[in-house]
């Protein structure tokens, strides 16, 4: 990835905003190394060297969290978005992370009624029947109003933020560069994929501000459950929804730490629990769509006991492989096969490095034998994929972030259900349906439909790869075939016989010019005024040059 300084330069205000905090936060080495100081003036630079000691009582995971609290909407995202991934962060960074905060004022009402009669095309009163301008909630990308459809329907708007996406888009591009600095010069974050970290961020914010993409993910959860009384999917308006406006029903419900206070919810808490688990389940693994925050904050519990999910912006997506493979490695643990487990992992994830497989089936093995057999009510499936993760990080295995995001969202699936009834087992849930996808699975006409694919495929392989090796050798016949062969490690020799030939090129022309300046000096033409100053000015070139050489420490 290569990095593009002009970028920095396009945005100076910003840039120096984004090192001033960072070493505010006691990252003043990660700025020096990466180059990013250059962009600060010469006084801030100073000021913000006398508040390096204020941040030594802080944590790691402390300062990474202040750093990106204080750089705004944009980084408290990506920052939400770094702690789905355990397998790359450190956890203790992680933990501090899921606890950032988007506090954020609410912008102008007037501004929010101007961009929703901009983007419907008509004013206030025309598109409904009344619009309360106080913001019922606000957040980093925009703030939910309540209004009345011209039928008198409750709806709530919610509408993004003006210039938003210019500045995420700003910032965005400053985070590429960032990424690409880290990984050019600070060598021991590569374990961290930033190039891949930061794709990944890209693709997620990018949906989120687009809110016909919400509204199309709310229609899909409506057709998935059409007919399962036991989950209420908001209606949604499409002619009034356009990428900045979105309009749904307003769902009057329970919290989940309200039920204790309703006697016929609270009667019914282990239905509903359980409910809120399949529901969930069922959409990852048999329609490959889930919700990707399920905290208890996009939980509503209606009258009947139904649940009702809000907030559809982080949306992830599982495809049929992956869920097949997922089953398969289910399958391969109950068995105790770690090697199998191994090559579904494979599969999976990328690797960073080579694998030791002997230290991956031992520490598997292990992990195994410490939840295998248990009581399923002393079974903590949290901690169970904290440790699975755990695995992945130590072994270096970069997972999907749709896999990523489905484990923190079982994570915080049974954090809900706990809540909901604090005799909540999610293992009793999950190990039924599993159950049921593997009946499922080995049902006759299910394998036929496999069969059938599967031939497909081979019947595609079988007319395409002679095709493949005629082209290929008709272009090795060509007398313009090329090989292209790829040299890693040479930027570094290069970088250096640059060095070396730009210091013997000084050296040369240092040396000449004290030569030539010696004999002018010592020869009686009147050429003081020329030769004399050449001298001096060559000699402290010289001492600049031996200088340089010694402290890079190269001599």
């Amino acid at each position: 990835m290569d990095t593009h300084p002009l970028k920095f330069l396009k945005n100076l205000r910003r840039t120096g905003e984004i090192a001033a905090i960072l070493i505010n936060h006691g990252f003043g080495d990660v700025v020096e190394r990466i180059g990013l100081n250059k962009y600060l003036n010469w006084g801030r630079r100073k000021l913000l060297k006398k508040t390096e000691e204020e941040t030594r009582t802080l944590t790691r995971g402390e300062r990474v969290r202040l750093t990106f609290e204080t750089l705004g909407p944009t980084f408290i995202k990506f920052g939400q978005v770094l702690s789905t991934r355990p397998d790359l962060i450190p956890q203790d960074i992680v933990d501090e992370l899921a606890l950032l905060q988007e506090r954020v004022p609410p912008f102008d009402s007037q501004v929010a009624i101007q961009t929703v009669e901009k983007a419907l095309g008509q004013t206030i009163d025309d598109c409904f029947g009344s619009f309360e301008s106080e913001p019922l909630a606000t957040g980093s990308l925009g703030q939910v109003h309540c209004a009345r459809l011209p039928d008198g329907s409750e709806v709530i708007v919610k509408i993004r933020r003006p210039r938003v996406v210019r500045d995420v888009e700003r910032d965005l591009s400053l985070i590429h560069e960032l990424a690409a600095l880290i990984k050019k010069h600070v060598p021991e974050a590569e374990v961290f994929d930033p190039d891949g970290l930061v794709r990944n961020f890209e693709r997620t914010i990018r949906r989120e501000l687009n809110y016909l993409r919400e509204a199309r993910s709310i229609e899909d959860f409506d057709r998935m459950f059409d007919g399962d009384a036991s989950l209420y999917v908001p209606q949604v308006y499409p002619d009034y929804c356009r990428e900045n406006v979105l309009v749904m029903e307003r769902i009057r419900g329970y919290r989940v730490d309200q039920i204790f206070d309703v006697p016929c919810l609270w009667e019914k808490r282990r239905q509903i629990a359980n409910n809120g688990a399949r529901l969930f389940l069922k959409s990852a693994f048999e329609n490959g769509m889930f919700h990707g925050d399920p905290h208890p904050g996009n939980f509503r519990i209606l009258d009947d006991g139904s649940i009702c999910l809000l907030d559809f912006g982080m949306i992830g997506i599982l495809d049929e492989q992956m869920r097949e493979s997922l089953v398969d490695l289910f399958i391969a643990t109950a068995r105790k096969d770690s090697r199998r487990c191994l090559r579904i992992m494979l599969q999976l994830c990328e690797t960073m490095n080579d694998i030791d497989e002997r230290h991956f089936c031992a520490d598997y093995r292990e992990f195994i034998d410490k939840y295998y057999g248990l009581p399923l009510d002393r079974l903590d499936i949290a901690k169970m994929l904290r440790d699975f993760v755990s695995i992945l990080s130590t072994h270096r295995l970069r997972c999907p972030g749709d896999l990523m995001l489905l484990i923190r969202a079982i994570i915080h699936l049974d954090a809900v259900g706990r809540k909901i009834n604090p005799e909540f087992t999610l293992v009793e849930v999950v190990v039924p349906h599993f159950k049921k996808i593997l009946r499922d699975r080995y049902r006759p006409d299910h394998l036929w439909e496999r069969v059938r694919e599967e031939a497909q495929i081979l019947g595609r392989a079988a007319h395409e790869i002679p095709l493949e090796i005629a082209t290929a050798l008709k272009k090795y016949n060509r007398e313009d075939s090329s090989f292209k062969v790829k040299v890693t490690g040479m930027d570094y020799m290069v970088n250096e016989l640059d060095r070396s030939s730009n210091r013997i090129v000084v050296g040369l022309i240092v040396a000449s010019s004290i030569l030539a300046s010696s004999l002018l000096v010592r020869s009686d033409a009147a050429t003081d005024w020329f030769s004399v100053p050449i001298y001096i000015m060559s000699s402290f070139l010289g001492i600049w040059l031996i200088y340089g050489i010694f402290r890079s420490g190269r001599l």
